[in-house]
C-alpha cells in the first residue's frame, strides 16, 4: 500500500490496514502452527478487502476468524462439500445451468446471491457467467467483507443480520460480541468456538496496529 510521501524523520504509515504486519502475524502465528504461504495470501487478501471498506477492528476480527472456521483454516476459498446435492439451490439455475452451490470462504449459494455479489463487485457479470469466480482468492474475500457488512448470508432478510447489529463500530468487541455475530452466518452453530478464534484475531490485529 503506498502513502504520500512524509518527512524522513517521520516513519511511512498506511491511510488504512496493519501499520506492523509482521507484529500481526507474529501474534497469530500460534492459532496456525506453521503457516503456508496459501494461507499468508488469504489473510493478507482478506485484510485489503477490509481496508478498502474502511472496517473497524472487531469487524475485521471476526470476518477472519469466521474464514478460519469455515475454511478449516485454511484462510482461502473452498467448494461446499457435496456441491449442493440434495439442497434446494443444488439444481441447475438460470445461468448457463450453473449449480449455485456454496463457494468462498464464506459460502455463497443461490442464483439470488450470485447476482447481488456481482452488482455489488461491480463484476459486470463476470462471476454470473462462471460462478467458480467466486473461489478466486481476491473476489472471494471481497464477497466475504461486503456480504457480512451488508448481511447477505443469514437466509431470511438481506441487510437483517450484519457486523453493525452485533459488534462496535469502534474499539474491541467483548465474548458475547462476538458469540451473537455468528447470526450473520449461520444461526448459533460452533458460535463460542469462532468467538474464541475472533478474540485471538483481535488481539493479533491490536499487536499489529490495525488503523
Amino acid at each position: 500500500m503506498t502513502t504520500a510521501s512524509k518527512p524522513a524523520t517521520a516513519p511511512a504509515r498506511p491511510a488504512r490496514g496493519l501499520a506492523s504486519p509482521d507484529k500481526f502475524f507474529a501474534s497469530i502465528r500460534p492459532l496456525f502452527g506453521k503457516m503456508t504461504p496459501a494461507q499468508v495470501e488469504g489473510i493478507e487478501a482478506k485484510l485489503a478487502a477490509f481496508a478498502a471498506q474502511g472496517s473497524p477492528l472487531a469487524y475485521v476480527a471476526y470476518g477472519l476468524a469466521t474464514s478460519f472456521h469455515e475454511t478449516a483454516q485454511r484462510m482461502q476459498p473452498v467448494p461446499e462439500i457435496g456441491r449442493g446435492r440434495g439442497k434446494p439451490y443444488g439444481k441447475p439455475g438460470k445461468h448457463g445451468g450453473q449449480v449455485a452451490y456454496g463457494r468462498g470462504d464464506v459460502q455463497l449459494t443461490w442464483d439470488s446471491n450470485y447476482e447481488i455479489a456481482d452488482a455489488e463487485l461491480g463484476l459486470k457479470g463476470a462471476l454470473l457467467a462462471d460462478f467458480n469466480r467466486a473461489l478466486e482468492t481476491e473476489i472471494s474475500a471481497r464477497v466475504m467483507v461486503c456480504g457480512m457488512t451488508e448481511g447477505w448470508f443469514a437466509g431470511d432478510k438481506v441487510g437483517r443480520h450484519k457486523f453493525a447489529r452485533y459488534l462496535p463500530a469502534k474499539g474491541p468487541a467483548t465474548i458475547p460480541n462476538f458469540t451473537s455475530a455468528r447470526r450473520i452466518i449461520n444461526g448459533i452453530d460452533r458460535a463460542e468456538k469462532v468467538a474464541g478464534y475472533a478474540m485471538s484475531f483481535q488481539a493479533a490485529l491490536v499487536a499489529g496496529g490495525w488503523l
